[in-house]
């Protein structure tokens, strides 16, 4: 296929289908591409994922957005983690093969990112991780960390969270990377909640959020990911 051409896939996950979309880079290609999952109660073209990935396709990165098996059977109930963990293989599997870009980014927005750091620390090969908002703890719950697999990542990882953000407390994250080594690079985003929504109170607006993301991933790739590839 054209890699400068969009292209509507139907992948198979394990013996059932699911729905992909691949959107080029909108501008100054970087050669990456960037397969990002959607979070447990969206899907790949709810207006968060359309928002974040409008500003990354803008930044030069090539973008693959998918459904959960769960959410292409129209469930809003998620698949279990080694099924989710599955499908971004199954997709990035897919993509690679059509596409062979020069690097390849695992990630998404809260379960998704969850989803594809697990699969990196069990080793699926790629350049890096950009996980946007990840939940570090279910709402109101901080005793529950998800961060047991994190020391296992052996790649850059960009993440992104608020620091009004429910589902990852500000200090608590940042006890959890002082454990960790110095491939992981992590961005507050002043005055964001879970959705990378600011207040208006904030004097920013959701669009300078989201310009701030693409900034910030553009250096990181130039910087922590390019360097090493």
């Amino acid at each position: 296929m054209n890699p400068r051409e969009p292209a509507a896939w139907e992948i198979d996950v394990n013996g059932e289908p699911t729905t992909a979309l691949y959107e080029p880079a909108a501008a100054a290609p970087t050669s990456t591409l960037y397969i990002c999952a959607h979070g447990a109660g969206g899907h790949m073209s709810d207006k968060g994922m359309l928002a974040v990935t409008g500003a990354l396709l803008a930044r030069g990165l090539s973008i693959v957005r998918f459904n959960f098996v769960y959410r292409e059977k129209k469930l809003n109930r998620p698949d279990p983690m080694p099924q989710l963990e599955d499908c971004v293989a199954a997709v990035a599997k897919h993509a690679l093969t059509l596409l062979q870009p020069q690097r390849l980014l695992l990630g998404g927005r809260s379960m998704g990112g969850r989803a594809a750091s697990m699969l990196a620390a069990k080793g699926y090969a790629c350049d890096g991780l950009l996980l946007l908002a990840y939940p570090l703890h279910p709402a109101g719950q901080i005793e529950k960390l998800r961060d047991a697999h994190l020391a296992q990542i052996q790649v850059p990882v960009l993440c992104f969270n608020g620091t009004r953000d429910a589902l990852c407390q500000q200090e608590l994250m940042e006890k959890t990377l002082a454990r960790l080594s110095g491939r992981w690079t992590m961005h507050w985003l002043q005055g964001a909640d879970h959705s990378f929504h600011v207040l208006k109170s904030s004097g920013r607006s959701d669009r300078d959020v989201l310009d701030e993301v693409g900034a910030a991933t553009q250096e990181w790739l130039a910087t922590k990911v390019a360097a090493k590839t």
